[in-house]
């Protein structure tokens, strides 16, 4: 039986997608309607929820977001420049198939959606982020090119004592030797987001880097994802704001979305160790399964990332058509 591809509506049809998406291992909040209609909002994109099913059967779900500035039209999973975590295809109900038919089901679907977009879009370029897709393979059969990136994730399936002492020298140090009565680090507030973005755009400026994501973006994805979907966590030195992590949290998964930049303030602490270990003993003692921190592609920044102790793992940028629209897609959003 071949597979079908359909358009669910953003509006009649969020029952339904974001039941697909609860049962796809392969997804996580930015991919729930809520997140999406606020992501088009925000890049000032069209979105399209493509769904392949098998008879009544679900199999994948690709939300693309249709971009059109003159006669130049695009296609982006996740919507360009929207400081998504992971977006592009994910799978449903593959997980007890005989990989032969999990590759011919998987074909099938990413066949059916690239030839809608073709059709029903005619885009000049498409750019998607493949992170947690076990099977690429299909967009290189389809023409795509497929460049790979990293990103560390650190497997939670472990009791708090393992996890730290599998971390660096200087990160077991850093944390145990934190001193308890002058800092706290909790789950803060709608309010402390904003210190977060302010603090992770103040920190791109100084190095002379544009930084687009705006605080209502962030703020709303807190107000309208389900509880706990993003966890902002804060750590406070004598009663003040020093430091922050907007965590995404899916079923399986914490997502290191935004912050741990570097702190303006010297302190005799450690403080994007001990936010980083709150982040991971909380995920751990309430049953997620790993700790995805989001990025391996930066040398300085993997110093950090990777005294934790993670697995490298690889993502994919897949790309199709006219190279450098992206490009002026970023000046365009910039002006705007």
């Amino acid at each position: 039986m071949s597979i079908d591809i359909s358009v669910l509506d953003m509006e009649t049809d969020a029952t339904e997608w974001n039941r697909y998406v609860e049962r796809s291992p392969g997804t996580n909040p930015f991919f729930r309607t809520e997140a999406l209609e606020l992501q088009a909002a925000d890049s000032d994109t069209t979105p399209h929820l493509l769904a392949g099913f098998k008879g009544q059967e679900a199999v994948g779900l690709f939300p693309v977001f249709e971009y059109n500035k003159g006669p130049i039209t695009g296609v982006f999973s996740p919507a360009p420049f929207s400081w998504s975590c992971y977006l592009g295809p994910a799978l449903l109900n593959v997980d007890k198939l005989k990989q032969r038919k999990a590759d011919r089901r998987t074909k099938r679907f990413l066949d059916g959606c690239l030839e809608w977009i073709e059709t029903e879009l005619s885009p000049v370029y498409s750019k998607f982020v493949a992170a947690e897709f076990p099977d690429i393979r299909p967009f290189t059969w389809n023409e795509y090119d497929v460049e790979p990136g990293y990103t560390y994730v650190l497997d939670l399936d472990k009791s708090t004592d393992e996890l730290l002492d599998r971390f660096s020298s200087d990160a077991r140090s850093n944390i145990r030797n934190a001193p308890e009565d002058r800092y706290v680090v909790e789950e803060g507030t709608v309010d402390d987001i904003d210190r977060i973005v302010d603090q992770v755009r103040a920190r791109y400026e100084s190095q002379g880097q544009s930084y687009q994501m705006n605080n209502g973006f962030a703020r709303s994805l807190y107000e309208h994802l389900p509880d706990g979907a993003i966890r902002p966590y804060v750590c406070r030195v004598d009663g003040e704001f020093v430091g922050g992590i907007l965590v995404v949290e899916s079923e399986t998964t914490r997502y290191r979305w935004q912050g741990g930049v570097k702190p303006d303030m010297n302190a005799d602490i450690s403080i994007n160790d001990v936010l980083d270990w709150h982040v991971i003993r909380d995920g751990a003692e309430n049953g997620v399964e790993q700790y995805d921190l989001v990025g391996a592609g930066v040398p300085s920044i993997n110093r950090y990332k990777a005294k934790f102790n993670p697995e490298l793992q690889s993502q994919y940028t897949i790309t199709n058509g006219a190279y450098g629209v992206d490009l002026l897609i970023d000046r365009y959003r910039k002006f705007r």
